[in-house]
């Protein structure tokens, strides 16, 4: 008998919907859920009138730090129906395990602490400039400064699903940048920021925050919505998660007045120089960091380890010590804490022909595990990458002996994202390089998928700032105007 699909209502402005009248397949086969059509619903969805957002700049930024402390509170997946009934319906959409999505949820009020609201939006933008007109100094101008401040705009964010804490820092940052967001959900993740949302409504229904977010799920590609939303009458920028055919689709919408910023899914890289192989106490170290910078979250997100450059050498022996290094990952991969990784729920059976098929290559390659679900560990006997590097997923990765770094620092382009980097002085040595090629975040070895710092940039960009609109204000002076119209003042002296 076929499971009845779940349901995922919308939120339009401080209201649920929930005539869940179509229906639709998550990434994982045999998942259904269905929704309210949004197309009766479009009028209310768009803010038309941007001077309707004077309400949310009429907070005040403790205001907003305050109201996001209170709903940090009532997101305790131990206490929250609407967020139990997410995290119910991710177990089954998602490519994360349950404990890995438990260990998520279990997090999501953390972000929402005073001091982390404050430290980010401090970072990431600037709380004077998110809560007035900031004069700018100048050595060059006399008179009044000039003033600049930065402004919410309405944004439509189309976001990723592979980990929940997107959607939950979307409504975060929303909120303190005073912008009227529209969220699409996505299918492997279309309940948990509308959970987010309904717990909003049930706090205070009527707070100018709760009524500035709108959650809501349509299907990629449904001209009949996006023609209407992507207009720059109802919507200033497009903050854009997806593939390359994704963000190819909604570029077709762009025009003057519509601002798309993207968060395109890229690919990260491993460099482990050859200080690895100090004495095997180092290299057993080192095997369990690559081991956590593979596994964490199950290897979904951008930031894991996929292709990894030894700098072990090709001749025999150094064929010999990067399997020797291979074996040992693969055993740390194996006994990574299941909050962090587990074998995958899903395993992609294209990925495990492939693992298969090299086990006939053994001259080209060494190949440990990958039997069943548990992960591999894939060692080169060139230097050269398998060739199907792109769809390495489901805690499996490439090792690949190299000579010289240089093959490393050649690999990288615009697509790679994060580089973990073994030990520190090569980080340091190569980092300049590395950037110039196209890097966009280096990391110590262990730490891709840890964000000790998260107010920084992403994807080399600061997407944040650009989420908000820069308003300057001058004040010239009077004189200097009235010469300036009779011809006794010229611009070149202004």
């Amino acid at each position: 008998m076929m499971q009845s699909p779940f349901r995922v209502p919308i939120v339009i402005r401080g209201q649920v919907l929930d005539d869940c009248a179509l229906e639709f397949g998550a990434r994982l086969d045999g998942v259904r859920f269905a929704v309210p059509d949004l197309i009766p619903h479009l009028s209310d969805l768009l803010l038309r009138n941007p001077s309707q957002m004077a309400d949310l700049h009429a907070l005040r930024f403790e205001d907003i730090v305050a109201y996001l402390a209170r709903l940090g509170e009532r997101l305790d997946i131990h206490r929250n129906a609407h967020l139990q009934a997410a995290y119910e319906l991710s177990r089954r959409t998602s490519g994360l395990s349950e404990s890995i999505l438990r260990h998520f949820y279990e997090a999501i009020p953390a972000s929402f602490l005073p001091a982390v609201v404050r430290e980010t939006a401090d970072r990431l933008v600037g709380i004077d400039y998110l809560e007035g007109w900031v004069p700018q100094p100048s050595t060059v101008h006399t008179g009044e400064p000039t003033r600049i401040r930065a402004f919410g705009a309405r944004c439509v964010h189309v976001i990723a699903g592979n980990v929940p804490m997107v959607g939950v820092g979307t409504v975060i940052r929303n909120a303190f940048t005073r912008s009227d967001a529209i969220i699409k959900t996505p299918s492997n993740d279309p309940l948990t920021a509308t959970a987010i949302a309904q717990t909003m409504i049930d706090m205070e229904p009527d707070h100018p925050l709760t009524r500035h977010l709108s959650v809501v799920y349509w299907k990629g590609g449904d001209a009949r919505v996006e023609r209407e939303i992507y207009d720059p009458r109802a919507v200033e920028k497009i903050v854009a998660w997806g593939g390359f055919a994704s963000i190819k689709h909604i570029s077709g919408y762009l025009q003057p007045g519509l601002d798309l910023i993207t968060l395109d899914p890229k690919h990260s890289a491993t460099l482990i120089g050859a200080e690895a192989f100090a004495s095997d106490e180092t290299l057993r170290h080192v095997a369990k960091r690559l081991a956590v910078d593979i596994g964490a979250m199950n290897q979904e997100g951008c930031v894991n380890a996929r292709v990894v450059y030894v700098a072990s050498g090709t001749d025999d022996a150094g064929l010999e010590r990067i399997e020797q290094f291979g074996r040992l990952t693969f055993e740390a991969l194996q006994q990574l804490p299941p909050h962090l990784s587990t074998p995958h729920k899903a395993f992609d059976t294209a990925l495990k022909d492939e693992i298969d098929g090299l086990r006939f290559a053994s001259d080209e390659y060494r190949v440990f595990g990958g039997r069943r679900n548990e992960g591999a560990i894939i060692v080169s006997r060139t230097d050269a990458p398998v060739d199907f590097a792109r769809a390495l997923a489901c805690r499996v990765a490439n090792l690949v002996p190299i000579d010289d770094v240089d093959v490393a620092v050649r690999s990288v382009n615009a697509y790679t994202q994060t580089i973990g980097i073994y030990p520190e002085a090569l980080k340091v040595r190569l980092r300049d390089r590395l950037a110039f090629q196209g890097a966009q975040r280096l990391v110590s070895l262990g730490a891709a998928a840890i964000f000790e710092d998260a107010a920084t940039p992403q994807d080399g960009i600061e997407p944040v700032r650009r989420m908000c609109k820069w308003i300057v204000e001058q004040t010239s002076d009077a004189t200097m105007l009235e010469q300036l119209a009779t011809g006794t003042h010229s611009l070149k002296e202004s």
